[in-house]
């Protein structure tokens, strides 16, 4: 190395002080990071709610989506993993009557919650009338989507009956009606790759008693 203002640095030195300086800012991050790793593994709450009828007692991280919980803690595998992040509705569940997407909310979030899965709506030897209509209009396709629009078109036609407005309805007061305009709106969040809309339309629409 060169002499510069009095100082001669050789190779060997420049490597060694440069090792030493990441040992030492090594030493002072590790602590900070194995602290918050502790902090995060010891965030756990207890959480009880009620899923298809049955009362269920877990301790989760609470961290835990209500879709995690239903699918990893209690074997609900009809509620789908899509997207996860809220575009595709394959995860839609019906709690305390209304339909969430159940990745895009906390598990913890819900105590005491009635929860309702595909798996609450019908049963093989006993289907729900939605899921026997999607069977008569083939909208089901690949079937991966279907659990989720089941739970959503079940609650649609069920915001409707109590007078929910949605951004199609003309009226804020007057009771809106199970039209094509009012359901297509109303299940636009739950995303079918398969092409089967007009299928799942037909379904709904002849469980509202009207035509498309």
């Amino acid at each position: 190395m060169h002499d510069i203002e009095g100082w001669e640095l050789s190779r060997r030195a420049m490597l060694a002080g440069s090792a030493a300086t990441v040992a030492v800012g090594g030493a002072q991050v590790a602590p900070a990071a194995a602290s918050k790793t502790a902090d995060a593994s010891a965030t756990t709450m207890p959480i009880a709610f009620e899923v298809n009828g049955t009362t269920h007692d877990l301790t989760l991280d609470t961290r835990t989506t209500l879709l995690d919980a239903l699918r990893e803690h209690l074997a609900f595998t009809g509620t789908k993993k899509g997207c996860d992040h809220g575009q595709c509705g394959a995860c839609t569940v019906i709690v305390d009557g209304r339909r969430i997407n159940s990745c895009l909310t906390l598990a913890v979030m819900h105590p005491g919650a009635r929860i309702t899965t595909i798996e609450g709506l019908g049963t093989l030897d006993h289907l729900h009338p939605m899921q026997a209509a999607f069977i008569r209009h083939d909208g089901y396709q690949c079937g991966y989507c279907t659990p989720g629009q089941i739970c959503s078109a079940v609650s649609v036609l069920d915001e409707i009956k109590r007078g929910i407005p949605s951004h199609v309805s003309e009226s804020l007061l007057d009771p809106p009606h199970a039209t094509e305009m009012e359901i297509r709106e109303r299940m636009s969040g739950n995303i079918c790759r398969c092409g089967a809309y007009s299928n799942i339309l037909e379904a709904i629409t002849e469980m509202a008693g009207s035509e498309a």
